[in-house]
């Protein structure tokens, strides 16, 4: 029952239909908090935490999982590629902090960090730091590495608390839905709001057929796609390449995403028949092993999954790491050259759009 409720309303929020508009009125109510919000920093009346270095956010509108993680994992290589030491801040979903920040480096527990910020910190081995305030998950990780001189963070667009110099919007093939906010939609925030940030990256999971040419002008608009890399056993002693797989019958899939389908949809992609696909809810827990009923003698999950698996000791498991793909080969270039702005002070965010300055966001 719960499923059906819960595709009753995503094709709602894609398509509109009878249950949308009778939820339109609640969409008003967050039309009007978040413009409330935004309002009370663009006055003064509540002012964000200024970092000593620049920030850069990535995030979404579309509620849910639009691609943000492979997307933070890219860019940190990219500024360090350039000569930056970027460091992340997270939210840490569905851990209890408590009121001091969590800094940590290199293999990280998913329990005590999130799954997300562990898979950030172990892909990158940059420096990690998570708190509901991300402007107190800023200062602890400046404060535990102070040679970190950008700082990215794993989403946090609402997060006004936080101030940012670049602004990164990550969304997937769902676009904005119906257009609606929640919850007659699927947005946080009014689609007009991805006029104001600096790029829009879209994930089309699987590469275009045609990229098409880049389009000058702001936003910086961007195709991106996840391309496999070699499996590997979660016992850490195997890898094999994805084509192995391929032909091979009893090969199940099991996903903990935003868009659990987009991680079947790049397995198939590279060959592979799925006699089975077993989607879960974002961030799963894994508590108890949902695994157990699945026939199949290999079972391919996400590294974001994976980094939650390794205690229940299913030797069918297989992580497939994705690395994100770009149309525009000039991405980490231009941002890093707008970091270098923001250094000079004559590129910055006011209230969600641009001004002389390092200034407050929006």
């Amino acid at each position: 029952m719960k499923t059906r409720r819960a595709s009753l309303l995503a094709r709602q929020w894609q398509r509109g239909g009878w249950l949308s508009t009778a939820l339109r009125p609640l969409s008003a109510l967050t039309a009007w908090a978040v413009a409330r919000k935004r309002a009370r920093y663009a006055s003064g009346a509540k002012t964000p935490y200024r970092a000593p270095v620049p920030v850069v956010v990535i995030g979404n509108i579309y509620v849910g999982g639009t691609g943000k993680t492979p997307m933070v994992i890219a860019t940190v290589e990219g500024l360090r590629a350039r000569g930056y030491t970027p460091g992340v801040v997270s939210r840490g979903y569905g851990v209890k902090v408590g009121p001091h920040p969590r800094v940590g480096l290199g293999e990280l527990e998913a329990a005590r960090f999130g799954d997300e910020p562990a898979l950030i910190a172990r892909a990158t081995g940059a420096p990690v730091s998570i708190h509901p305030k991300r402007a107190l998950a800023a200062q602890a990780l400046l404060q535990a590495h102070p040679r970190v001189d950008v700082i990215v963070s794993d989403d946090g667009l609402q997060h006004l608390a936080l101030a940012r110099d670049i602004e990164i919007v990550v969304q997937d093939q769902r676009g904005v839905g119906n257009s609606r906010l929640l919850p007659a939609g699927p947005l946080r925030e009014p689609a007009s709001r991805l006029a104001d940030v600096d790029a829009v990256v879209t994930n089309t999971g699987t590469p275009p057929d045609n990229p098409g040419p880049l389009v000058a002008g702001r936003p910086r608009q961007v195709r991106m796609w996840l391309e496999p890399g070699e499996a590997r056993h979660l016992d850490g002693r195997a890898t094999r390449p994805l084509s192995a797989f391929a032909g091979q019958a009893r090969i199940a899939a099991a996903a903990g995403i935003g868009n659990p389908e987009r991680f079947f949809t790049t397995l198939r992609a590279a060959g592979i028949t799925l006699s089975a696909t077993l989607p879960l809810p974002d961030h799963h827990a894994y508590a108890t092993s949902p695994f157990q009923g699945l026939s199949a003698d290999v079972i391919l999950v996400t590294s974001k999954d994976a980094i939650k698996c390794g205690a229940l000791n299913d030797a069918r498991l297989w992580e497939v790491p994705v690395r994100a793909a770009f149309s525009d080969p000039g991405l980490f270039d231009w941002l890093a050259e707008a970091l270098q702005a923001c250094k000079r002070g004559g590129n910055g965010r006011q209230n969600g759009g641009r001004n002389s300055g390092r200034k407050s966001p929006g």
